[in-house]
Protein backbone atom coordinates (compact mmCIF):
# COMPACT_ATOMS: atom_id res chain seq x y z
CA UNK A 1 0.00 0.00 0.00
CA UNK A 2 1.34 3.53 -0.70
CA UNK A 3 1.44 6.33 1.25
CA UNK A 4 -1.24 8.12 -0.40
CA UNK A 5 -3.46 5.17 0.10
CA UNK A 6 -2.54 5.27 3.61
CA UNK A 7 -3.48 9.05 3.79
CA UNK A 8 -6.94 8.30 2.86
CA UNK A 9 -7.83 5.79 5.38
CA UNK A 10 -10.25 6.13 8.51
CA UNK A 11 -9.07 6.10 12.20
CA UNK A 12 -10.58 2.50 12.43
CA UNK A 13 -9.24 1.64 9.15
CA UNK A 14 -5.45 2.00 10.55
CA UNK A 15 -5.98 -0.33 13.46
CA UNK A 16 -7.19 -2.85 11.52
CA UNK A 17 -4.31 -2.56 8.69
CA UNK A 18 -1.79 -1.91 11.75
CA UNK A 19 -3.28 -5.11 13.39
CA UNK A 20 -3.25 -7.39 10.06
CA UNK A 21 0.18 -6.38 9.30
CA UNK A 22 1.87 -7.03 12.78
CA UNK A 23 -0.16 -10.70 12.53
CA UNK A 24 1.61 -11.36 9.51
CA UNK A 25 5.03 -10.12 10.23
CA UNK A 26 4.57 -12.40 13.44
CA UNK A 27 3.89 -15.63 11.38
CA UNK A 28 6.69 -14.25 9.35
CA UNK A 29 8.88 -14.53 12.15
CA UNK A 30 8.00 -18.32 13.04
CA UNK A 31 8.69 -19.44 9.53
CA UNK A 32 12.18 -17.81 9.57
CA UNK A 33 12.60 -19.16 12.65
CA UNK A 34 11.56 -22.76 11.60
CA UNK A 35 13.78 -21.71 8.54
CA UNK A 36 10.79 -22.15 6.27
CA UNK A 37 10.48 -18.33 4.97
CA UNK A 38 9.85 -18.43 1.26
CA UNK A 39 10.02 -14.77 1.05
CA UNK A 40 12.46 -12.81 3.26
CA UNK A 41 12.35 -9.27 2.13
CA UNK A 42 8.51 -9.26 2.79
CA UNK A 43 9.45 -9.18 7.10
CA UNK A 44 11.24 -5.55 5.90
CA UNK A 45 8.67 -5.06 3.91
CA UNK A 46 5.83 -5.33 6.51
CA UNK A 47 7.60 -3.66 9.20
CA UNK A 48 8.31 -0.21 7.16
CA UNK A 49 4.45 -0.32 6.36
CA UNK A 50 3.67 -0.60 10.22
CA UNK A 51 5.75 1.94 10.41
CA UNK A 52 4.34 4.06 7.90
CA UNK A 53 0.98 3.78 9.03
CA UNK A 54 1.92 5.13 12.36
CA UNK A 55 3.70 7.81 11.52
CA UNK A 56 0.74 9.20 9.35
CA UNK A 57 -1.64 8.11 11.86
CA UNK A 58 0.82 10.48 14.53
CA UNK A 59 0.49 13.22 11.91
CA UNK A 60 -3.73 13.20 11.21
CA UNK A 61 -4.24 13.32 14.92
CA UNK A 62 -1.77 16.31 15.31
CA UNK A 63 -3.46 17.95 12.49
CA UNK A 64 -6.58 16.99 14.24
CA UNK A 65 -5.61 18.59 17.65
CA UNK A 66 -3.72 21.49 16.21
CA UNK A 67 -7.51 22.62 14.44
Amino acid sequence: MKPSEMRNLGAADFAREIDARKKELMELRFQGAMGQLAQPHRVKQLKREVAQLNTIRGEQQRAGEQK
